[in-house]
């Protein structure tokens, strides 16, 4: 776990990387980090029309526009850092190769980076939220400490992937291929409550719920962001969890791969 000390203990470094990072993202945009905003907001608006308005699988799920943004706003940040974080070693390889430094920075990063966007979208999300629906007004604190739990299990994972990506070199195409039907099995565009027939596949629907890493940290959010309650113990326990898990396998990962990450590169 030592591996993610050193953010602290090289925090110059880190800083420098993410700089450079984000620079290179909004290089020459006017509005900067504002345009990570179009691309939840125009989904958002997408989802609505097709899942609410044309299938209506969202019918019976009040504020259902909001419902969509609050999953989507953990969603597309650790999709976005998941696929910026396989090439990150891959894209800094020249770096890597002329200069020795903890590697482990070059994907936390990319992590970094987008937790700007994640964090920007939170804010938009909370402003929204206690406009739209008064009972998140006393809750909405809470979604963002629970948020702030959710970033280690992202950076865990993305340490894992970056490393295993320098070894083989297929994991990042799995990433790409497994992130969209990931994204259909977490309920970011409807609830199980809701589903027609989820009284005959209660088992199914405990095994996608529970199977899934990112249903219980996005239900746990949803609460008091979104319905305006205290999240489920069992939904944030399992978030503290899998952040730990999390962490604990991407420094596992990245120790095992750390001799050849400079020599494969």
């Amino acid at each position: 776990m030592s591996i993610y000390a050193d953010v602290v203990r090289y925090r110059d470094l880190f800083a420098n990387l993410f700089r450079r990072d984000f620079q290179a993202r909004y290089k020459g945009s006017a509005l900067g980090v504002l345009w990570s905003l179009a691309n939840p907001l125009l989904l958002m608006a997408i989802y609505v029309v097709v899942f609410s308005v044309l299938l209506r699988v969202g019918g019976d799920i009040p504020h259902y526009a909001l419902y969509v943004l609050t999953g989507l706003a953990p969603w597309l940040f650790f999709s976005t850092s998941l696929q910026m974080a396989a090439r990150s070693m891959l894209d800094n390889a020249n770096l890597i190769r002329k200069t020795r430094f903890p590697r482990q920075l070059v994907p936390l990063s990319s992590v970094a980076t987008q937790l700007v966007t994640f964090g920007v979208m939170l804010v938009v999300l909370v402003v929204l939220n206690v406009a739209l629906i008064p009972e998140v007004r006393s809750t909405a604190w809470l979604g963002v400490v629970l948020a702030a739990l959710f970033v280690p299990l992202v950076g865990g994972v993305a340490v894992a992937v970056s490393a295993a990506n320098v070894v083989f070199r297929d994991v990042e195409h799995l990433v790409s291929a497994v992130l969209l039907p990931w994204f259909f099995l977490t309920p970011v565009l409807y609830s199980f409550e809701t589903l027609p027939g989820v009284d005959e596949h209660e088992t199914l629907v405990d095994v996608l719920r529970w199977a899934n890493p990112l249903t219980p940290p996005i239900e746990a959010l949803r609460a008091p962001l979104w319905a305006g309650e205290w999240p489920a113990a069992g939904d944030v326990l399992y978030l503290v969890v899998a952040a730990a898990a999390s962490l604990a396998i991407g420094a596992w990962v990245f120790t095992r791969a750390d001799d050849r990450i400079a020599t494969d590169l």
